[in-house]
């Protein structure tokens, strides 16, 4: 026996699912979150049986992969297997379509009525033991978010029966209809704040106010945990408990030598310089962990509560526009945002995106344009005094490539740009404890990816230099280096290692002390020329091999045009 969670888009089934099982599952408002299915376990009449989550669908009759997942799902169902459909009480019309569907299935059901609490605050009042004759399955009201109905869930699960209820199929809506009326009233009730909030984040003019609102105090908010954390918690962790035991370890091998120079690097007047000794224990230890860890963190759980109160759609409803000018559409801002944090789950949700032309163009200018959060900190670190007038030229200079460079790819690339249905929900209360697992989960999931990687950059860096590979590699190079982009020789060595991790890359600038312009050029190609190695195996997976040569060619003569560019214009303004 297997218990399939049904249901459309944005019901809460995956809070459902949470609740039962207990497992890591990352809830989120948006369609996309539940594309790839998640089981578990849980516990009906004494017996552990299996729960899955099913990518969410409106209908079994499949428009997009998600759907197709769900439609096939559901044709490997046994006899024995039982159907818990998850329902939107407050918008029972457009959640029947799919109850509907799923009773001609003919397989033991029952349907869960989410979002209980909501209809009191809407003026929706269901008649559950009339809604149960008229379709003839256990109907049992629901909030997921505090638990509220999950036993009886349950309790009814385990009695769950095939529905008797006979219809004509195409007449489906026209049931629909009949049932509504039958078993639902609208009282009157007076709009709250929240429906005021809700309408007015959708609209062009104060939707766009309270987008750059939020947005500004998200990235404000982020920085302000990032470095709080930094301050107060990890350099002081790193300088207090960390540098005598790496000076230890220092003292033991000599202070020199090529072990040395591996474990620990360099000396800086005697001490550790996390930015420049480069080696493991110091920079490869303290880039993932003392300085990017903190503004990932702060990125992560701000990102999680704009997904787990609702706001996320509505930006998607806001971005639609100018997404659509890029061959994209309105959800494609969950890539970029994603990629904000790290680049690599921003690759991958790019498969939210309906086409293949459209899924090529939102990773590849998330690839490009898009920094991530551990880039974002080292760039902020290496403009140093400079500040705001190194900064905004950088970001400014991203953002007006994103947009030419997709008008371009738009006009070029083969293929559709198809329209979508975005389901909005209301705002909510984020479920705490759910949204720490996902935090949680999404931590786990940075550290286990980017601590490695930096570590085999700082490795490999090493064994470079001393192989003196990076030296042949920066003559070959130094005519397009010096002369094109303005770059010092040795600016090479963060070239060649932004493959591997571009945060790394850009900590290996700041002992350069470049100027302005050469800080802002160093910046603006290695944020475009190539993703790191880890993004680099996701954008191969998720384009093909032919894809990921296109986006490849793309990225370098991109990134080549623009420095060039910027290097050429900053000289006559700066100098």
């Amino acid at each position: 026996m297997k218990i399939l969670l049904v249901g459309n888009p944005n019901v809460g089934k995956s809070v459902v699912f949470n609740r039962l099982t207990g497992a890591n599952v990352i809830v989120a408002n948006y369609p996309g979150t539940t594309v790839e299915f998640t089981a578990g376990k849980v516990r009906v009449d004494g017996q552990r049986v299996e729960i899955i989550d099913v990518p969410g669908t409106y209908s079994l009759e499949p428009t997009c992969k998600a759907e197709e997942v769900a439609v096939t799902m559901l044709d490997g169902m046994t006899d024995e297997d039982v159907l818990v459909n998850i329902v939107d009480a407050t918008n029972l019309e457009r959640s029947l379509n799919l109850t509907l569907e799923l009773i001609k299935r003919r397989k033991p059901m029952v349907v869960a009525l989410n979002f209980w609490d909501e209809t009191k605050h809407t003026g929706v009042k269901i008649d559950v033991a009339k809604l149960e004759v008229l379709i003839g399955v256990s109907c049992v009201p629901l909030v997921a978010i505090t638990g509220t109905g999950i036993k009886t869930l349950v309790e009814h699960v385990a009695s769950a029966r095939i529905s008797s209820y006979q219809f004509d199929d195409a007449e489906r809506w026209h049931e629909i209809g009949k049932i509504v009326s039958s078993v639902q009233q609208i009282m009157h009730r007076h709009h709250s704040l929240r429906d005021r909030l809700e309408d007015a984040s959708v609209r062009p003019l104060s939707g766009a106010l309270i987008a750059g609102v939020v947005l500004l105090g998200m990235f404000e908010a982020i920085r302000w945990i990032g470095e709080g954390l930094i301050a107060h918690v990890c350099s002081p962790v790193f300088e207090r408990l960390w540098v005598p035991v790496v000076l230890k370890l220092s003292g033991a091998l000599g202070g020199t030598g090529f072990l040395h120079g591996l474990l620990i690097g360099k000396l800086v007047d005697g001490k550790i310089s996390f930015s420049e000794s480069f080696g493991l224990l110091t920079t490869g230890l303290y880039v993932p962990l003392g300085a990017v860890l903190p503004y990932v963190f702060a990125f992560y759980l701000v990102l999680s509560i704009l997904e787990d109160t609702g706001y996320l759609p509505r930006l998607a409803v806001l971005a639609d526009t100018v997404m659509h000018r890029l061959g994209l559409h309105g959800m494609a801002i969950i890539p970029m945002l994603l990629g904000l944090g790290c680049n690599v789950p921003g690759a991958l949700s790019a498969r939210i995106m309906e086409s293949r032309k459209e899924r090529f163009i939102a990773a590849t200018l998330m690839a490009i344009a898009v920094p991530c959060m551990a880039q974002i900190s080292m760039i902020i670190g290496l403009a140093g005094n400079y500040g705001a007038r190194a900064l905004v030229p950088v970001f400014v200079s991203l953002l007006l490539v994103w947009l030419v460079l997709g008008r371009i790819l738009h006009r070029t690339v083969k293929g559709e740009s198809p329209e979508i249905l975005l389901d909005v929900p209301p705002y909510r209360i984020p479920y705490w404890p759910g949204l720490a697992k996902k935090v949680g989960m999404r931590m786990v999931w940075f550290l286990r990816e980017a601590v490695p990687w930096v570590l085999v950059g700082v490795l490999l860096v090493n064994f470079l230099y001393e192989f003196k590979i990076i030296a042949v590699a920066g003559n070959v190079a130094a005519p397009v280096v010096t002369g094109v982009l303005g770059l010092p020789r040795e600016a090479v060595g963060g070239l060649v290692i932004g493959f591997l991790r571009k945060d790394v890359a850009v900590g290996m600038l700041a002992p350069l002390h470049l100027s302005l312009r050469q800080m802002i050029v160093a910046s603006v190609v290695l944020a475009m020329y190539f993703p790191c190695v880890a993004t680099f195996v996701v954008l191969a997976k998720e384009l093909g091999a032919a894809g990921l040569l296109r986006a490849t060619a793309i990225m370098l003569g991109s990134a080549l045009i623009v420095g060039a560019t910027l290097n050429a214009v900053l000289r006559m303004i700066v100098g």
